[in-house]
């Protein structure tokens, strides 16, 4: 299915940003904090565009018959 890298993607850049935010809160770096926030919205966006990819393949499936 063509969402399943976006999904995997998505998940990465959640992942990723949580550990930055994380250690942008324990080191008191507020910008580091920040951009780890944007970078798990930017997962989260990506995992969502995943969904969206997989139920368009689906109803084009079911339409093939």
């Amino acid at each position: 299915m063509s969402g399943e890298r976006d999904k995997a993607m998505g998940k990465g850049n959640e992942i990723a940003g949580a550990a930055r935010e994380a250690v942008g809160k324990a080191t008191d770096n507020e910008e580091m904090e920040a951009k780890g926030k944007a970078q798990q919205a930017k997962g989260s966006a990506q995992g969502a565009m995943g969904n969206a990819k997989d139920a368009v393949d689906k109803a084009a499936d079911s339409l093939k018959g």
